[in-house]
């Protein structure tokens, strides 16, 4: 059975099968960090082929690198802010399934006082990776270019799927006054309240001078 999400992701078979693992530089450096975690231009690109060779053979990876861009119209996760991959890639007769956890932080402006805000985010992610991967002949999956596979594609999607849509700081933002713009969060101001255009009509039926107007 199909272990993406259908029916949630936003991605195409065009942007799954555009971005092939890249070859690193001669000499290119891999940084380690905490538990072998990498941090590298290609750090989301995993090698496969000893894996492939064993039907039922797992392999727990971590990987830890920046994604450029990675953000949508409402949240974004802040420039140089890495993404952490925490999977368990297993074989079987067509490819590759990956399940774990995508997390990094995301930061946004509210949405009722223009204030910022931001959290981190954690999303499970089961996926398949297949060496028709993005195309007709297997839309739903991942695609695994020679020996290797690329989570980059996968967290980047995992991670916009679940950037709020409509960003608040607090549940009970109380927001900006629509007339002189003061954060009622802070306190309050002195703008009458404003009528309510459905009464519109009523109000210029009013004599001059009723409700204390001129």
């Amino acid at each position: 059975m199909p272990m993406s999400r259908k029916g949630s992701s936003t991605r195409t078979s065009t942007e799954r099968g555009r971005r092939g693992p890249t070859p690193p530089s001669p000499g290119a450096a891999v940084a380690a960090g905490p538990a072998g975690i990498r941090s590298a231009p290609d750090a989301f690109v995993v090698p496969v082929a000893a894996l492939r060779r064993t039907v039922g053979a797992s392999r727990h990876e971590v990987r830890r690198g920046i994604i450029e861009d990675l953000g949508a119209v409402t949240a974004a996760v802040p420039d140089g802010e890495p993404v952490v991959v925490d999977v368990t890639l297993a074989s079987y007769p067509g490819g590759i399934t990956v399940r774990g956890t995508v997390s990094t932080r995301w930061v946004a402006e509210c949405r009722r006082c223009s204030g910022p805000v931001g959290s981190e985010v954690t999303t499970v992610v089961r996926e398949r990776f297949t060496p028709e991967g993005g195309t007709d002949r297997d839309e739903d999956a991942y695609p695994i270019t020679g020996n290797d596979l690329d989570l980059e594609p996968m967290a980047r999607d995992a991670v916009l799927l679940e950037l709020p849509l409509a960003p608040l700081c607090a549940p009970d933002c109380r927001g900006l006054c629509p007339q002189c713009g003061a954060n009622w969060n802070v306190g309050g101001c002195e703008c009458a309240p404003a009528r309510d255009p459905r009464w519109s009509a009523l109000d210029a039926l009013r004599e001059p001078g009723e409700d204390g107007l001129a």
